[in-house]
């Protein structure tokens, strides 16, 4: 089992979430504590960098679907950067590809939101 660690940062579109290890049933919470006390600013965009994600679950992506109600609830926008290969064709195949914004990166510019 790899733990989940989450780092926040901060680009000029808004707050930066480094999630790394595990996104499941055990850990889930842990991203939607931090979500629930981030400060976001209508216009912000949110971004969730994914690219050290191991693993995500059903509930991680119930926490990922929080977070975008999160960011609306504030009059943000939210964006998924550098999803990995396995999630990004779970959230194809159920639809949810349509329903967040995807990034190839963080170090390819700013998130498009």
């Amino acid at each position: 089992m790899t733990p989940l660690h989450i780092t926040h940062g901060e680009a000029a579109t808004g707050p930066v979430l480094h999630v790394a290890g595990e996104l499941d049933y055990a850990r889930a919470a842990a991203l939607r504590h931090q979500v629930e006390h981030l400060v976001l600013e209508p216009g912000q965009c949110l971004t969730l960098d994914l690219s050290d994600l191991a693993f995500c679950d059903s509930t991680g992506i119930t926490s990922l679907l929080a977070a975008r109600q999160r960011a609306q609830a504030a009059g943000a926008d939210i964006t998924l950067a550098a999803v990995p290969p396995t999630l990004l064709r779970i959230l194809s195949v159920v639809g949810l590809d349509q329903v967040f914004t995807l990034s190839p990166g963080t170090g390819s510019g700013p998130p498009v939101c």
